[in-house]
C-alpha cells in the first residue's frame, strides 16, 4: 500500500473516530485556523464543518474569552494543557452557550508543534438543572436545603405580601439582615427604601434622635432640623437589628409608633406620621428579658406578630456544600478567580467545625481561602490557621461517609420516600437511587 493511501485511510479512521464522540472536537494550525471540526462540534455550534474548516477559531467560536484568556492560545503560548475550563461562546444563531473546554498542543512525528486541538462540553443543560436547584433552595441571598429553612422560604411571600411586624430571632451571623432584606424586596413596600438600624452600635444618647431625628435648637449642636431613621425610611422599612439592646426608656417611644404610627422629633412641638413597616432582629431571648424586666412586655408582643427563628449553621450542616458553592462564585466573580472548590481534607475541616459565627463565619473564612489560594482548590493550608487540624489528629471520615450520613438523615426525615429525599437532596431521583446502591443502603 503507497504511503499516500496509508495516509488518506488513516485521516478517514481519525474522522469516524472523532465523529463518534460526544464532545466537540476541533483543531488548529499554528495560524489559528481550523482543520478539522467533528459532528458534535457542528451540533453545538450550529456551524457546518465546510463552514468551520479555514476559518480563524474566533470566527467561529465567538467566545468571551477569544482575544483576553483564549485557553487555546494560553496552551500554544505555554505548552500547558488547559482542563475544564469554563467559557460562554456564540454559535451560529448569536445564542449564549456555556461551555466546558480542554486544550493540548498538536505534534507531528518529529515533536515539533503543528497546531493545537480543543475539545468542549455543552453545559447548557447543567447549567439550567444548577439555576433550577439554585431557585428551588435559595431566597434572595440565602441559600439552604434545610428543611426548618426551607419552611421558612415557603412562607415568606406571605409574610412580606402583608404590613405586619415581623420579629426575626437568631444567633448573630444567622442571616437575620439578608432575611429582613428578602422580605423588603418581596413587599408591597420595595420601591421605597429599606433603613437599617443597629441598636447596639449606636450610643444610647444619640439613639433617640438616629430614629426619630430633631429640630433646630433640640440642643446646643443642634443647628439644622435632621430627620430620623423612621422619617427616612417614609413609605419603606425600618429594620431594627439587636432590638433587645434598645433602653428602656426608647422602648416606650417606639411602642407608641407601632401601635399609633405617630412619633415627635426631638425638641419638636409636632407629631410626625410614620408611614413605614417595622422588621426587628434580635439574638437574645426576649422573653427572657421580659421576665428580668429589662425588656418591655407590651413592646414584645408588639413586635412578636409574626415570629421567623433562623436556626444556626451547626444545626443545618448540610448546607455548608451549598453555602460553600454559593460563596466560591461569589468571590469567584468579585477577585476574576476560577477557583472550582475544596479539596477533601479542606472540606473535612469544615464539616467538623461548630461555627460559632455561623454562615457570616464561613463567608469570612472563604474569603481568607481566597486571598491564599493560587490553585484551582482551596486546601487545608488556604484556611485560617484556627481551623487547621493539627498533625497528630486521625483523619475523621471520607468525603464518602459524608455524603452517605447526608443521605440516611434524608431518608428518614421522609420517611424512606426516594423521591422527597432526592428533592431535599437537589438530585435526580436515578442518582439517589444509584447513590444508595453503592452506599448498600438498599
Amino acid at each position: 500500500m503507497s504511503k499516500k493511501k496509508a495516509d488518506g485511510l488513516k485521516s478517514q479512521y481519525y474522522s469516524i473516530i472523532l465523529d463518534s464522540i460526544a464532545d466537540g472536537v476541533f483543531t488548529v494550525d499554528r495560524r489559528w485556523r481550523i482543520t478539522s471540526f467533528n459532528k458534535a462540534a457542528e451540533r453545538i455550534t450550529g456551524f457546518s464543518r465546510e463552514e468551520a474548516i479555514g476559518q480563524f477559531c474566533y470566527e467561529i467560536f465567538r467566545s468571551d474569552q477569544c482575544f483576553e484568556r483564549c485557553p487555546l492560545r494560553e496552551t500554544m503560548e505555554t505548552g500547558r494543557e488547559i482542563v475544564n475550563r469554563e467559557v460562554q461562546i456564540l454559535d451560529r444563531f448569536n445564542r449564549e452557550v456555556p461551555l466546558s473546554v480542554s486544550t493540548a498542543l498538536l505534534r507531528d512525528e518529529r515533536g515539533r508543534v503543528i497546531g493545537g486541538v480543543e475539545t468542549f462540553r455543552d453545559l447548557s443543560a447543567l447549567k439550567e438543572l444548577e439555576g433550577e436547584v439554585k431557585e428551588k433552595y435559595s431566597f434572595g441571598d440565602i441559600v439552604s436545603r434545610n428543611p426548618r429553612m426551607l419552611e421558612i422560604f415557603k412562607i415568606l411571600p406571605e409574610v412580606a405580601s402583608s404590613d405586619a411586624t415581623v420579629l426575626i430571632v437568631g444567633e448573630s451571623g444567622t442571616g437575620k439582615e439578608l432575611l429582613a432584606q428578602a422580605i423588603h424586596d418581596l413587599s408591597p413596600r420595595r420601591e421605597g427604601p429599606l433603613v437599617k438600624v443597629n441598636c447596639a452600635a449606636v450610643p444610647e444618647t444619640l439613639l433617640e434622635s438616629e430614629l426619630f431625628g430633631y429640630v433646630k435648637g433640640a440642643f446646643t449642636d443642634a443647628k439644622r432640623d435632621k430627620p430620623g431613621r423612621f422619617k427616612l425610611a417614609e413609605g419603606g422599612t425600618v429594620f431594627l437589628d439587636e432590638i433587645g439592646d434598645m433602653p428602656l426608656a426608647l422602648q416606650a417611644k417606639l411602642l407608641r409608633v407601632l401601635e399609633s404610627k405617630e412619633y415627635e422629633p426631638l425638641g419638636a412641638t409636632h407629631t410626625e406620621r410614620a408611614d413605614v413597616r417595622v422588621l426587628a432582629a434580635t439574638n437574645k431571648d426576649l422573653e427572657e428579658m421580659v421576665k428580668e424586666g429589662t425588656f418591655r412586655e407590651d413592646l414584645f408582643y408588639r413586635l412578636n406578630v409574626f415570629k421567623i427563628e433562623l436556626p444556626p449553621l451547626r444545626e443545618r450542616k448540610e448546607d455548608i456544600p451549598l453555602l460553600l458553592e454559593h460563596f466560591i462564585e461569589r468571590f469567584n466573580r468579585k477577585t476574576g478567580k476560577e477557583i472550582k472548590g475544596l479539596t477533601e481534607e479542606a472540606l473535612r475541616l469544615l464539616l467538623d467545625h461548630p461555627w460559632p459565627g455561623n454562615v457570616r463565619e464561613l463567608q469570612n473564612v472563604i474569603e481568607h481561602a481566597f486571598i491564599l489560594c493560587k490553585d484551582r482548590w482551596i486546601k487545608p493550608e488556604h484556611l485560617p490557621q484556627y481551623l487547621q487540624a493539627p498533625p497528630s489528629t486521625p483523619p475523621r471520615g471520607s468525603l464518602r461517609e459524608v455524603e452517605r450520613e447526608l443521605i440516611e438523615k434524608a431518608l428518614r426525615r421522609h420517611g424512606g420516600n426516594i423521591t422527597e429525599a432526592a428533592r431535599e437532596l437537589g438530585i435526580h431521583r436515578t442518582t439517589l437511587w444509584r447513590k444508595l446502591k453503592r452506599y448498600h443502603l438498599l
